[in-house]
């Protein structure tokens, strides 16, 4: 459950700072004729990640065992990537968001209503379809048949809606930075686990060999069905008796991806940490110019 509060938190956040921006450059800019298509576009953004998410769901049902488990190892494996790429994008690019979006509502406030409506469909969409492709994913890993992965998420989002409201008001400031910084370390752990899992799928489906080859199996000593059990399940989707190839995927990702998310912004480029604006307009740089 705390996984998929993470996800919702953490993601719905991301579309709650949007809509903050979008709506408070509107507002400060005396163009609240533009609030309603901007509405509209989140509307439909909204619309279009729960019908996804609900596609996924019943459409999985009907299908055969074996192409319910490759349908959902693809999937995992797919939600893995658009997480990953997501948290190192926010990581990169979350201090010049606001004059991007606002830059690009300009633009569209030149073009017309339709172009507003779009403008917010992009910016919240992404966010919704990737919250519901990882939400399904951790929930098919999960596989406890409970509701408790859904209401985790749900809690997560209303958290995230609530931070944003509180941010527009401008009752609550924190850094977002760390924030950030430490929900998207988290993330990447969670991401491993459903990785694994989805690679265990894979396995089910007779997509990838090796399903009996079991790396280790504690059951013993960590029963699944213990609170203990369901807590590391829910969590970091921990299974007590996880195949070479899982703990071998699970490695591999964590542990360089982990690194590489945790080190300076800049660093996989060469250039070192990139200082904040007012340093780099204060103190001439020494770097050669090309």
């Amino acid at each position: 459950m705390f996984s998929n509060y993470l996800i919702g938190l953490r993601e719905g956040l991301e579309a709650s700072l949007v809509v903050c921006i979008l709506i408070a450059y509107l507002v400060k800019t005396g163009r609240r004729d533009a609030l309603r298509p901007i509405w509209i576009g989140i509307g439909v953004a909204v619309a279009l990640a729960l019908g996804f998410g609900s596609a996924l769901e019943f459409g999985s049902q009907e299908l055969t065992f074996e192409a319910q488990e490759a349908l959902g190892g693809s999937l995992s494996v797919i939600a893995v990537g658009l997480v990953t790429w997501m948290v190192f994008w926010m990581r990169r690019t979350a201090r010049h968001l606001k004059s991007e979006l606002h830059g690009k509502l300009d633009a569209a406030l030149q073009m017309g209503t339709a172009a507003l409506v779009a403008t917010a469909f992009l910016a919240v969409g992404r966010e919704g379809l990737e919250t519901a492709l990882f939400v399904w994913a951790s929930v098919h890993a999960a596989g406890d048949g409970t509701p408790r992965p859904l209401i985790g998420a749900a809690l997560g989002i209303a958290t995230a809606v609530l931070l944003g409201w509180l941010f527009y008001r401008g009752a609550l400031r924190i850094n977002l930075a760390k924030f950030f910084t430490w929900t998207g370390g988290m993330l990447v752990v969670v991401a491993a686990g459903v990785l694994a899992y989805g690679f265990h799928d894979l396995q089910e489906a007779n997509w990838l060999p090796g399903l009996t080859d079991r790396a280790f199996d504690i059951s013993d000593t960590i029963p699944p069905d213990s609170w203990y059990g369901t807590l590391l399940k829910g969590v970091f989707n921990f299974q007590p008796d996880p195949t070479v190839l899982q703990v071998t995927v699970w490695l591999l990702y964590l542990i360089p991806t982990l690194a590489l998310f945790l080190a300076p912004v800049g660093f996989a480029s060469g250039k070192g940490k990139v200082k904040a604006p007012d340093e780099q307009g204060s103190r001439p740089s020494k770097a050669p110019q090309a």
